[in-house]
């Protein structure tokens, strides 16, 4: 066990190392051996993120990610770790430091996020800060109010001697207030003065600086820039810097961020300064001081209805143009929305059971929600297709291309039901469950029932019922029937895979059209095309289509032995669907019976009980057990 006096020892002891003091000549020879140490606020940034590590995704070897992103080169964050299904967005963003570490012209704009509420705009500003908190600490010169870099002490006509010698280039000037005291209180003697380290805090405002919408009847600039203390206008003149407070967003922001939260709720004679701050990298004063310098990362953020707005008035043209718009959608896809509620939860101190699908139908909702309708497929088949999976057109062997899908809905992800709205219904489930468990269908009578008290149009609250009411209803219907099957039939994985294999074997015999050995008899046999079409008929795969359809499943599957990938029958979608309805179907009748009678003979009991324990042990409680057999009771196998 790990003594408290211990750790916090330790902890001192590694600040303490990290800490420096010296002067300006110490510094120098610090520099000399490390030339980085002075890089520019968003080489810092991009070096932060890249330093929790870049992977990058072979979609080859995905076959789930080479049907979302294609050919395209994916790359997971390490620093964006807990951002779910915007992998494109964030990818942009970490292109945007890239470009102006280099000293781009994007290293001379605003980053502004634009997207719907809830879709992580602030989460993602949040992320940028906390990482720069957790950075290392940087050089400074001792108490200037912009914590600005000591190299700025250099005198203009040494500076091209010094950056020959050090291995950099010097960038920026003294701020009036450390002008003021070179000159007064060291005299000129730069090399002299004192040099520390400072971290960057949110809290403390180190480096870090956050802009409010501001009431636009009282929109002070101070906030920005600071302001005259005019409590020492008795004792100096109005130019003399000693009288300047320079606490403002882009003051204490300097070397780091300033965020600008609903920035275009502000007038635009208040965001002036970020015009100024972006091309020429520097600030104004209060009062009647020359111009700061300023390096530090603008960020900016607002919901889409107030950038049209700002967009559409011409006056606007000198912000517009030093922004780089990043859009933020909603996640589109099912298995990363479901991660998204799971990391909240997991957060929290909810500890209720959480029945299997639960979590996947209240994220359906959420994606049927945000996609845009099309002619080419039905929603539950669209956010399907988004998710990665393996779909063909009922009946032919066509795939459905998931680009002219969004080429039709370049828009699609900006608008719907927000993830907010969403963990609403799951905390109110939550609360409201009186054994500390829910489930599917607590989850979607809940989310009726908001629904309904949602302040929208009626046609979009119909459509929304809808999808709860007939949509997912039916999916999880479906679900909830494999599922029973899976755990009421003996050695379900098993039959599967023999009903896979044996597909196999007779769909590339018939395609490459040769004869089957039997294995007990060792007699060659012509597939069997009644088995095979036993297969396919379960997603109405028939006539001429079944041709195709056989041709479709071995060339994929001689294509995921070329990759090294595993082969079972979960490996190829549609297949899978059509092996596991054609095993739900035969045991329909006896499911039906055993979930519905009441007075059970000793056999169909054992059965019923094994069933019962085979779904504990796939994550469901007594009680969400007993719940949803009694729902598939009402609901499944009807006649």
């Amino acid at each position: 066990m790990v003594k408290f006096s211990e750790l916090i020892r330790k902890d001192r002891e590694e600040r303490k190392k990290e800490k420096f003091e010296g002067t300006f000549l110490d510094y120098l020879q610090v520099l000399k051996e490390n030339p980085d140490l002075s890089m520019l606020s968003h080489q810092r940034m991009f070096e932060i993120i890249n330093g929790e590590g870049v992977k990058v995704i072979n979609t080859v070897e995905n076959p789930r990610l080479r049907r979302i992103y294609g050919n395209d080169v994916i790359k997971e964050y390490g620093f964006f770790k807990d951002f779910y299904g915007i992998d494109k967005t964030i990818m942009k963003i970490v292109n945007y430091f890239n470009t102006a570490a280099m000293k781009g012209e994007e290293s001379r704009q605003v980053l502004y996020l634009v997207g719907p509420v809830g879709a992580g705009k602030s989460s993602i500003m949040e992320a940028l800060k906390k990482g720069l908190e957790r950075s290392k600490s940087i050089y400074a010169i001792k108490n200037c109010p912009m914590r600005e870099e000591p190299l700025h002490l250099v005198p203009n006509h040494l500076r091209e001697q010094f950056d020959e010698l050090l291995g950099v280039k010097i960038e920026g000037d003294l701020c009036p207030v450390c002008r003021y005291r070179l000159k007064e209180e060291y005299n000129g003697e730069f090399e002299k003065f004192p040099v520390e380290t400072i971290d960057f805090s949110i809290r403390a405002r180190k480096g870090v600086g956050v802009v409010p919408p501001v009431d636009p009847n009282n929109q002070d600039t101070s906030v920005l820039i600071g302001s005259v203390d005019i409590s020492k206008l008795d004792l100096y003149p109005e130019d003399d810097p000693r009288v300047l407070s320079l606490n403002g967003a882009f003051n204490v922001g300097n070397r780091g961020v300033v965020e600008f939260i609903e920035v275009f709720k502000n007038e635009i004679e208040y965001l002036h300064t970020m015009i100024t701050a972006t091309q020429e990298k520097s600030i104004p004063s209060p009062g009647k001081s020359s111009m700061i310098y300023f390096d530090g990362i603008i960020l900016a953020h607002s919901n889409e209805g107030e950038w049209n707005k700002f967009k559409s008035d011409h006056t606007n043209e000198a912000i517009l143009d030093r922004i780089v718009k990043i859009e933020v959608p909603y996640c589109l896809e099912l298995d990363e929305e479901i991660k998204i509620y799971n990391k909240i939860l997991k957060r929290s101190k909810f500890d209720a059971h959480i029945a299997p699908h639960t979590i996947e139908v209240a994220s359906m909702f959420a994606i049927l929600t945000r996609l845009t309708a099309s002619s080419k497929v039905n929603p539950i088949t669209k956010l399907k297709i988004y998710n990665g999976e393996e779909i063909v057109e009922k009946g032919t062997t066509k795939k459905i291309d998931i680009l002219e899908l969004r080429e039709e809905a370049p828009r699609e992800g900006m608008t719907g039901i927000s993830p907010r709205f969403i963990m609403k219904v799951l905390d109110h489930s939550i609360a409201e469950s009186s054994h500390n468990c829910i489930n599917p269908i607590s989850v979607l009578e809940t989310l009726i029932k908001f629904v309904k008290e949602l302040s929208i149009g009626e046609d979009a609250k119909k459509k929304y019922l809808n999808f709860l009411q007939n949509v997912i209803k039916k999916e999880y219907n479906k679900l909830l029937e494999s599922e029973v099957t899976k755990a009421f039939i003996h050695g379900y994985r098993e039959q599967a895979e023999d009903l896979f294999n044996n597909y196999l074997d007779h769909a590339e015999a018939f395609v490459n059209k040769t004869k089957i050995k039997d294995k007990s008899t060792g007699e060659e046999l012509e597939p069997d095309e009644e088995f095979l079409k036993s297969i396919e008929e379960q997603i109405k795969i028939t006539g001429s289509a079944a041709k195709g359809f056989r041709q479709d499943v071995t060339s994929y599957m001689f294509y995921v032995m070329r990759n090294g990938s595993k082969i079972d029958y979960t490996c190829y979608q549609p297949l899978k669907e059509a092996i596991e309805k054609k095993l739900t179907t035969s045991v329909k009748e006896l499911s039906r019976v055993i979930t519905r009678t009441k007075v059970r003979d000793k056999e169909q009991n054992k059965k019923y009980n094994a069933m019962v324990e085979e779904m504990k042990r796939n994550g469901y409680c007594e009680h969400c057990c007993n719940v949803i057999l009694k729902y598939a009771a009402n609901n499944l196998w009807k006649d």
